[in-house]
């Protein structure tokens, strides 16, 4: 399936972007890694020894800075239907995690365990449709939280993106019957004009 062609008005967006430059400076993969170290640096998230589980990896960045944050005792687990180029102390594995084949042998890396901490920067691809896009967004953040029941330790975290509009509201009460602290999070790294915005979810219960 060929990528479609980036706009002149994104790519220019981009060339001014500070992050984007950033990024390339300190060998990141995207600028998304910045939203991630905010709101870790602000609520203490990814800790060392711990195992981190990566939704929607690709290309890399938020395994990339976990993988640091983790040190040489900590496990980062990352899935994506897309390939992501190796990175060290990240075990990735290529496929949908909705599909139980690749579910069940993504949950066998995670261990019996469980994971500290699962985050997703995932977003579906977008149709332009809003309605409709929304609809997706939030299907898959339900699913992401159904995982969560697979997957996460008791006391584990959550950390997922989130766009403005219909049923926002609905995920975060659905949060709160499983987590202790549901908590809003919009880093400086995220444009102005988009709509995300990520939800922190605390200290889960079983």
């Amino acid at each position: 399936m060929s990528k479609k062609k980036p706009s002149k008005e994104w790519l220019q967006i981009q060339n001014k972007d500070p992050y984007v430059k950033q990024a390339r400076e300190s060998h990141y993969r995207s600028r998304a890694v910045y939203k991630l170290q905010e709101i870790d640096q602000k609520d203490k998230l990814i800790k060392p020894n711990t195992c981190v589980v990566d939704l929607g990896s690709a290309p890399g960045s938020w395994s990339q800075y976990a993988s640091e944050r983790i040190g040489a005792n900590g496990r980062v687990v990352a899935v994506d239907i897309l390939p992501m180029e190796p990175i060290n102390g990240v075990l990735f594995m290529q496929g949908d995690f909705t599909d139980e084949t690749v579910e069940n042998a993504f949950l066998e890396q995670i261990g019996t365990q469980g994971a500290d901490l699962v985050i997703s920067d995932m977003a579906p691809n977008l149709s332009g449709i809003r309605v409709s896009d929304q609809a997706r967004s939030m299907g898959m953040a339900e699913l992401i939280y159904d995982f969560c029941h697979q997957a996460l330790k008791p006391g584990g975290d959550l950390l997922i993106k989130l766009f403005e509009g219909a049923g926002t509201s609905e995920y975060r009460q659905l949060l709160r019957e499983r987590f202790g602290k549901v908590m809003t999070r919009k880093p400086g790294a995220s444009r102005d004009k988009s709509r995300e915005f990520y939800i922190l979810a605390r200290s889960y219960k079983l």
